[in-house]
């Protein structure tokens, strides 16, 4: 279905808003900006900024209803004859390996990492979607296994894919605040993603399957 008029406008509004308040984040921290300021400079209204956004830290963390769904995305979308875990290992080495901001393999994303540092609001919200995926991730991995509700086995995988993520994450987060380039952290990450398979257990790397249909 074509996008009408009134969501494109929508849609262009949010995006403005969150890159004009992203801007002011790098340039003077997260703390130090206040909504009122951000409306200022778009000039909008505060009360346009919080219809759009309900926290200032949305502004900043916009797409993390995309981070909440993107391991349940790559399980949903598995090959026949893989698994949650191959689905999961396949996307994220298919990422580090095309040096995709995806993953924060992208010049600028030290910047954007030291704001969410300096910030115990953008910390504290970036754990609490972390947290969201992973429970969306249990949900998925339950309902394409056919496990009943409140699988231990569920939780578990979806704990270990989640610690996947988490520390490819981390590690590339940590090299380019060190100042590395992306295509050097990307080489190496792809060898981090080897040495994350081979910690993983046989129950992990087998569950969930996809069988022909």
């Amino acid at each position: 279905m074509a996008e009408g008029l009134r969501e494109r406008k929508k849609r262009q509004t949010r995006q403005y808003l969150s890159d004009l308040a992203t801007g002011l984040f790098l340039e003077r921290g997260f703390d130090a900006v206040t909504i009122a300021e951000i409306a200022h400079a778009a000039d909008v209204s505060v009360n346009t900024v919080y219809n759009y956004f309900p926290t200032k830290e949305d502004l900043f963390l916009d797409r993390g209803a995309g981070m909440v769904e993107r391991l349940s995305r790559y399980v949903r979308g598995r090959d026949e004859g893989e698994s949650a875990a191959d689905a999961v290992l396949r996307e994220l080495r298919v990422q580090v390996e095309s040096v995709s901001p995806t993953v924060g393999l992208m010049e600028g994303y030290a910047r954007f990492m030291r704001v969410i540092e300096g910030a115990d609001g953008l910390k504290a919200r970036l754990w609490l979607i972390q947290q969201e995926a992973q429970q969306h991730l249990e949900a998925t991995l339950q309902e394409v296994s056919g496990a009943t509700p409140g699988d231990r086995t569920a939780v578990l995988v979806a704990g270990q894919l989640s610690w996947v993520h988490s520390t490819l994450m981390a590690y590339v987060g940590g090299e380019m605040v060190a100042g590395r380039k992306p295509a050097e952290v990307s080489r190496d990450a792809l060898a981090l993603l080897d040495d994350i398979e081979d910690l993983l257990g046989e129950k992990v790397l087998n569950y969930a399957r996809r069988t022909a249909e």
